[in-house]
């Protein structure tokens, strides 16, 4: 296949895995441990599985599958918040299908379309307003999820409800940033990780630059990541090198895609619809300053949070679930008491294992491929 095939080349790999088991045998050699490497990407997490890449490494290598995954770090309260909206008289509720299976403490978005709400599943934030253009005696209301990726198609969404003076749409804005929790994650004190495979999509959008402080405050390598084996390969590669030279630098891998600067279109419409939040919550992680954004005041009209009296309540996740300690690499999936038995595709109890970027899902639709423990 054009342009896929290319990235996939099986003689190419197996030069990369000799090169990569010769420098983890001489860096693990030096600091005495194993090296643990996270990739914060869910869509680094779903390729290593799917192409077998973790079992095809050195044990002396430790990858630990990181927080990229938006859907996953939803917490139920926002989820019940979703339902208090389409319950609402003549609100329709319009979402990507990630975040339809989503479990909140009152059930999920599936559950309450089949219980008779409104809840349509679109592909982008436009097919939401063209909902309400065409449905003006409906609400639409548009569950924005996601990182850095998908904030631009949800801002000039608004912008474009704007322009058209479009007053029956409005976001109910979810939107995650991936810099604070990266730093979240390097804080606490009994996580250890050496390095990262940088998200590809959303440096796409955010570029390189804003990575530097793992470098150079805390001496991490960082290397932007492709999604292909061969980008992940050598994304590894280049970790290991840095880590073998005594470099910690940020470095970008998937450049074909992701340019240093981002995107200015892209940065401009964010900036310009979306301001931070003081704090926002994540599913497993707790709360993390300026993590989350929300539309600006001057976009209040199409704000669903201003609009609508909602629950807003903080929800635990259920007691047996694991998801933070998953999220944050303490322990791997199959280690979660309820995997794969109270907890699976058909009856989740967290989001990992209903989403596409979830690393549960991709242990349990690919778990004969994972390498187990040593």
């Amino acid at each position: 296949m054009r342009f896929v095939d290319e990235f996939r080349d099986p003689a190419l790999a197996k030069t990369l895995l000799r090169e990569i088991e010769a420098l983890a045998a001489e860096v693990s050699a030096v600091r005495g441990r194993p090296i643990a490497i996270m990739e914060i990407c869910g869509g680094h997490t779903h390729a290593i599985f799917r192409f077998g890449i973790e079992g095809m490494l050195p044990p002396s290598i430790e990858l630990i599958h990181g927080p990229g995954c938006p859907v996953c770090v939803l917490p139920m309260g926002r989820v019940d918040d979703c339902i208090a909206l389409a319950e609402m008289p003549g609100v329709t509720l319009a979402t990507f299908g990630d975040a339809l299976r989503v479990p909140g403490a009152r059930g999920s978005l599936m559950e309450a379309k089949a219980r008779g709400l409104d809840v349509r599943t679109v592909y982008s934030p436009m097919d939401a307003l063209a909902i309400a253009r065409a449905e003006p005696e409906r609400t639409v209301v548009f569950f924005g999820l996601g990182f850095e990726t998908t904030m631009p198609s949800t801002a000039l969404t608004v912008l474009q409800a704007e322009r058209e003076d479009i007053r029956n749409f409005s976001l109910f804005c979810n939107h995650i940033t991936i810099i604070p929790t990266i730093q979240a994650l390097l804080d606490e004190p009994d996580l250890r990780i050496d390095g990262f495979l940088g998200p590809g999509h959303v440096s796409m959008v955010i570029g390189t630059e804003p990575y530097r402080f793992v470098a150079e405050r805390y001496a991490r390598p960082l290397v932007v990541s492709g999604f292909e084996p061969l980008d992940v390969l050598q994304s590894l590669w280049m970790v290991l090198k840095q880590m073998r030279d005594g470099r910690a630098e940020v470095e970008n891998q998937y450049a074909r895609v992701a340019r240093d600067a981002g995107s200015r279109v892209a940065q401009d419409a964010v900036a310009r619809v979306f301001e931070l939040r003081e704090f926002f919550e994540w599913r497993g992680l707790g709360t993390i300053p300026h993590s989350g954004v929300r539309l600006r005041e001057a976009y209040a009209a199409w704000d669903a949070e201003r609009r609508f009296l909602l629950p807003n309540l903080r929800v635990a996740d259920p007691e047996a679930c694991q998801c933070g300690d998953v999220l944050t690499g303490r322990i791997r999936p199959r280690d979660c008491r309820v995997f794969g038995k109270a907890c699976t595709p058909a009856t989740p109890l967290g989001a990992l294992m209903v989403s596409s970027e979830g690393a549960c899902a991709a242990y349990h639709r690919y778990g004969a491929l994972a390498r187990e423990p040593a």
